[in-house]
This record gives structure tokens, C-alpha cells and sequence, in this order.
């Protein structure tokens, strides 16, 4: 079958704005990776401007235009902070999708691989802390605080309980 003229059209709009979405996408990647890995309640951030050796030199040699859209980070408080994060943000969504124009974010341990065990977890990659952001093409300023308001939240949450 054929397209519609309007899906034509909004394909092809898409297709037309992409490079500059995409900038967009990895600019505010390096400012939340960047932001990320100064926050007290943050033991790791994951994104290539961080890998060292090997790993930096294949991000090099494979991602020539930009790093994406991905981040990763680790919560100093496990589980519950990774829960308690994703309760507080009000500008991402909370989905395991990538790639989409809004801001996104998961926590594994709680969600996607809730069903496996910690040992299970753990062998996949997935640690209690762990969440992952697909950083949409939203104002910068606005996606920081939201993640910050978060992370102060679910810190002052995961205190309260210890």
C-alpha cells in the first residue's frame, strides 16, 4: 500500500530536521553526562566522553558525529534511589524507549529486569542503582533541573529510611 499524503509529508519534515534534532540530542548529552559526574549522590556516570583505553578510541572510530543521545549513571544509594529517582522527575518520561524527542528515563533493576535475580542483574550489566536517560531535544536548563530535583529527592528519601 502507499503512504498518505500527510504521513509522506510528515516523514519527509521528519527526515528534513533530523541532523539538527540530533545535534540538539547530543549536546544536552554532554551537558547531563557532565552535570552528572560533579553530583555528590553519583558514583559513576556512563557515556563516552568518560571511557578510557580501548573503549575511548572505538567510540572514536565508530561514532564519528557525536556520542547519542544515551547516558548512564549509578546512584550511590542502590535501589531505592534509582526507584525514588524516577518517582521524582516531572519532565521525563519513564520508559525503556530511546531515541524519542522528549526526554526519557528507567530504572532497570525496578523495571525491565525486575523478574531476574540479583546475581541475574548483576551478570547483565544491571546494578541496584543504575538508570538510564535518553536525553531529549527539551531546554537544557529545564532537563538539569529536573534531574537535579530528582536526585536531591530521592538522596533526602533514601536518608530518611537508613
Amino acid at each position: 500500500s502507499c503512504l498518505s499524503p500527510s504521513n509522506a509529508f510528515n516523514i519527509i519534515q521528519g527526515l528534513e530536521t533530523l541532523p539538527l534534532r540530533y545535534k540538539k540530542h547530543q549536546d544536552n548529552t554532554i551537558k547531563v553526562a557532565e552535570f552528572l559526574s560533579k553530583h555528590k549522590d553519583v558514583t559513576k556516570v556512563i557515556h563516552p566522553i568518560f571511557h578510557e583505553g580501548v573503549n575511548k578510541e572505538r567510540a572514536k572510530k565508530y561514532l564519528k558525529d557525536g556520542y547519542g543521545p544515551l547516558v548512564g549513571f549509578e546512584l550511590k544509594g542502590g535501589l531505592e534511589a534509582g526507584k525514588n529517582f524516577i518517582d521524582n522527575l516531572k519532565l521525563f518520561y519513564h520508559v525503556a524507549n530511546i531515541g524519542d524527542s522528549r526526554s526519557l528515563a528507567i530504572h532497570h533493576s525496578s523495571t525491565t529486569h525486575s523478574q531476574l535475580s540479583s546475581e541475574d542483574q548483576l551478570k547483565s550489566g544491571v546494578t541496584p542503582g543504575y538508570i538510564r536517560l535518553s536525553i531529549g531535544i527539551e531546554n537544557i536548563e529545564d532537563i538539569l533541573i529536573d534531574i537535579n530535583q530528582a536526585l536531591t529527592a530521592s538522596s533526602k528519601t533514601v536518608k530518611n529510611v537508613a
